[in-house]
């Protein structure tokens, strides 16, 4: 038997109080998540044996008859029980409390009733279920009354549930048939030596993925879903990319006019300060102006003949 959980602390010394003991040792039971008790003969379950906080339950290849000590285990994930000699499912008050429980392994067991298996129906979450080499396997109509009580399941006995057995009277090429071969996916469980909680969470994580991969590739339903869901997007995204375009371009022809506008005023200053700095220069005498003028190109020389004419007068 190999459990997995919070390491138990070192026991206190003699002058410890008793039931400070007993507090520690039930805070450690409760702490367990993974019970791996496979191929160990056990003829029954304890009620003590089975842990509320356990996630992982592996009590495959034993003597089992009975499974209702199971009750306690509402945080269980994954419960392997193949290969034993259970004859009675229990009801549907047992199976509504294990709102977390995914992959459950029942092949390989002694179940007759085929009303009495579909009391798995109440359990919320459940994926994965194995029924294979049991009695209630060989009925009629098995596999299509099971499919339609478990609504949340998506695999029975290794092979993916079709669109066809759940939508009545639609016929589906050959790919998409109950049973087809690119339906099946091996979810048998593989128990690895050393096994622990971390080991069996990744495989049991592997196994969903593996499963969904099926069902997208597969599923009519499941891809025309992904199709409509993209083209919205799609389209959502196109409406929204437009609507920037249309802000971008916008924005680009209000700088534009912006700009011109700033280039004329910043002229329309330029042509203001020249204006004024013409103002601001002091004026030639008209005389003068009109004598520089007649002297031609050089008027520096004829104003210092006009100097000298003046002084020798």
């Amino acid at each position: 038997m190999m459990f997995h959980g919070r390491e138990p602390e070192e026991k206190g010394t003699s002058s410890q109080n008793p039931d400070e003991n007993s507090e520690n040792q039930l805070n450690d039971v409760q702490d367990f998540i993974f019970l791996n008790c496979h191929g160990l003969h056990l003829y029954a379950l304890e009620d003590s044996q089975c842990y509320s906080s356990l996630k992982i339950c592996i009590l495959s290849k034993n003597f089992i008859i009975d499974m209702s000590p199971l009750k306690n285990c509402t945080q269980l994930i994954k419960l392997d029980l193949h290969s034993n000699q259970i004859r009675i499912v229990p009801d549907g008050t047992f199976w509504s409390a294990m709102k977390q429980l995914k992959l459950l392994y029942l092949h390989d067991n002694s179940f007759v009733k085929l009303k009495n298996v579909c009391s798995l129906s109440a359990c919320p979450n459940l994926i994965a279920l194995t029924l294979y080499d049991c009695p209630v396997s060989l009925k009629k109509g098995y596999r299509h009354v099971i499919v339609n009580s478990i609504w949340s399941l998506k695999i029975l006995d290794n092979f993916v549930v079709s669109d066809e057995e759940i939508i009545e009277n639609w016929e589906l090429p050959e790919r998409f048939k109950t049973l087809s071969k690119h339906l099946f996916c091996d979810i048998t469980p593989v128990l690895v030596k050393g096994s622990n909680y971390e080991k069996e969470l990744f495989q049991m994580n592997y196994v969903i993925s593996k499963i969904n991969r099926v069902v997208a590739h597969n599923s009519p339903v499941v891809i025309l879903q992904r199709w409509i869901r993209g083209h919205l997007t799609r389209r959502l995204w196109k409406k929204n990319y437009l609507k920037l375009l249309q802000r971008k371009i916008l924005s680009d022809k209000v700088r534009k006019v912006l700009k011109k506008d700033e280039e004329k005023a910043i002229v329309k200053e330029e042509q203001k300060l020249n204006e004024e700095n013409e103002e601001e220069k002091p004026s030639m005498p008209e005389d003068k102006a009109l004598w520089y003028s007649r002297l031609g190109p050089f008027p520096y020389a004829a104003s210092n003949q006009w100097r000298k004419q003046d002084v020798h007068i």
